[in-house]
């Protein structure tokens, strides 16, 4: 029997940094970019869609000692050149691994990156290129969780997932209460209610105007990417 197509067909990976350090302080741990990169391999080869923002907190906590003191804007702006380099690394595997990846940065840095223009970002996806959103916004005082939810919105994903070490939302810190219970699925105002922290306020505020819904999981897990595309019970899902 063939298999079963994808439950979607375009969506937003959002990634942290940290989940590129592996067992390292930090950095980019390579077994663990590797690993990442087939996952993402395995729901292009579907046919799925994929754009991918990244967060700099495994390049920028090591410098982090020393933005304590330093406005927040230039702080910011430093985390945002930390995602870019994460981008280049995280493109870099990707073609090695036989995809095609192509980083688009909202900062302009056109000897390294091509800057983020939303018609060639679609006509990327259409492709079938992966394209990794670099720098954020653009703008401080904005998370990369916002770039997810922002970049999400604009290329009409049908799907933002946020990509965690832990395999969904819980009712209570599993690693604390045996007792806590995974939500296979919660609506947006649930999820406020209950004070669940899944995005930072304006991202996950931008999720729900815009409908679009949001699935935590778990990268570590394997196969858990492909399993969300699929339509399986995996991780928690966020929805209007």
């Amino acid at each position: 029997m063939p298999n079963p197509k994808p439950a979607y067909k375009r969506i937003l990976l959002k990634l942290s940094g940290e989940a590129l350090m592996g067992d390292d302080a930090f950095g980019i741990n390579h077994a663990t970019i590797v690993r990442m990169v087939d996952e993402i391999a395995e729901v292009t080869r579907l046919g799925v869609e994929l754009a991918v923002v990244i967060g700099g907190g495994n390049i920028f906590r090591g410098v982090a000692g020393g933005s304590v003191g330093m406005d927040r804007a230039t702080a910011d702006y430093m985390g945002m050149l930390a995602t870019v380099m994460n981008s280049l690394a995280l493109a870099d595997t990707m073609n090695k691994a036989g995809l095609t990846a192509r980083v688009m940065s909202a900062i302009a840095i056109e000897q390294v990156v091509e800057p983020y223009v939303r018609p060639k970002a679609l006509q990327y996806l259409e492709e079938g290129k992966v394209v990794v959103f670099a720098a954020g916004t653009g703008n401080p005082f904005f998370t990369t969780d916002t770039a997810a939810a922002l970049r999400g919105a604009e290329i009409g994903a049908q799907m933002v997932l946020k990509a965690t070490k832990v395999d969904g939302v819980y009712s209570a810190d599993p690693n604390k209460d045996s007792q806590a219970t995974r939500y296979a699925k919660l609506s947006f105002d649930e999820a406020i209610s209950k004070n669940l922290g899944i995005m930072d306020a304006t991202a996950f505020a931008l999720c729900r105007d815009q409908k679009l819904p949001i699935t935590v999981f778990s990268i570590l897990k394997n196969g858990a990417l492909k399993r969300v595309v699929m339509g399986e019970d995996e991780g928690t899902l966020v929805h209007a």
